[in-house]
């Protein structure tokens, strides 16, 4: 019997493999193709955008903390009387000239500081705002004091502020000045979850961070008990406090004073090393008080009674 019709050009399957000369497509097809990146690896997925624009954040934080400047004439001025550690001075071109801005420049030029003269929007940048009023000063990464330095130097009864979840460096400016103001004798930080002493907070402190010594830890609590093995009395300020400040006696010994955000207060493991829990009395409409100025009314009070104690 004749066989069928067959093309000459179709080529017969081999059922038992693949077809001779076929670089052996199935076997690597069947190969693993390794683990599945991660999202935000792949260029597609929006944990890509997310992690470049966390990138670009860090980045721009990195470069702030590279160039961090006080602004303001009035605080450029305090904080070259005060010494601050500066690397140069920048000014505004076209800033109009006062007594402020000539005597910042007479004082940088007096400490072989650069003058640098930029464009306004340069200093824009540098700055992150216009409220830099034409003039910047570069100052150099704050050196922290050591919290065990601190107790052992004070001579006489000492009277430090620690402050707790304290993350706006104007708040920690401004307790800075006001501990230095009366006559307190250091300001002790958290490592995390705080403020530090960047440009802001020189600028608030008007220079004060220069002569006022401030320590960073990394634990709170224990250094609370640091402190009172010390023989120092530890006040935390919490508007429902058991003590109120214009019944409190206590401060002509040693005394470390605890402050808290306004929003959040002291933390619960701060508040259970605290000796006293405090308030500042004020009339019942007002809810709280500022963390700086919750401090500064406490010190006051407190300079007070050491005036007294000594006159």
């Amino acid at each position: 019997m004749a066989k069928p019709y067959e093309r000459p050009d179709k080529q017969k399957k081999n059922k038992k493999g693949a077809t001779k000369g076929s670089g052996g497509q199935r076997r690597r097809g069947l190969e693993g193709k390794g683990a599945t990146p991660r999202a935000e690896d792949r260029v597609y997925h929006a944990a890509h955008k997310r992690k470049l624009e966390r990138q670009r954040r860090d980045q721009g934080r990195h470069e702030r903390e590279q160039a961090d400047l006080v602004v303001g004439r009035n605080p450029v001025v305090e904080c070259l009387h005060a010494k601050v550690p500066a690397e140069a001075l920048y000014v505004a071109l076209g800033t109009g000239h006062d007594d402020r801005l000539s005597e910042a420049v007479t004082l940088a030029h007096s400490k072989g500081l650069p003058v640098h003269e930029v464009p306004r929007q340069q200093l824009d940048d540098m700055t992150g705002n216009g409220m830099h009023q034409g003039i910047g000063l570069k100052i150099q990464p704050y050196k922290y004091a050591d919290v065990f330095d601190l107790i052992g130097s004070v001579d006489g009864p000492g009277m430090f502020v620690v402050l707790d979840n304290i993350t706006d460096p104007r708040n920690l400016g401004a307790v800075i000045r006001s501990t230095a103001a009366f006559g307190g004798h250091g300001v002790i930080i958290p490592e995390r979850r705080s403020a530090q002493v960047t440009g802001v907070a020189w600028r608030t402190s008007a220079g004060t961070a220069a002569r006022l010594p401030v320590a960073k830890v990394v634990n709170i609590s224990r250094t609370l008990k640091e402190f009172k093995d010390n023989g120092y009395m530890v006040v935390g300020l919490d508007a429902g406090g058991e003590h109120t400040l214009d019944t409190f006696d206590g401060a002509k010994d040693p005394v470390v004073i605890v402050v808290g955000s306004e929003g959040k207060g002291i933390s619960r493991l701060v508040r259970e090393n605290c000796d006293v829990i405090m308030s500042v009395p004020m009339v019942d409409w007002v809810e709280s008080l500022n963390a700086s100025v919750a401090a500064g009314v406490v010190l006051s009070e407190f300079a007070r009674q050491r005036r007294l104690e000594t006159a």
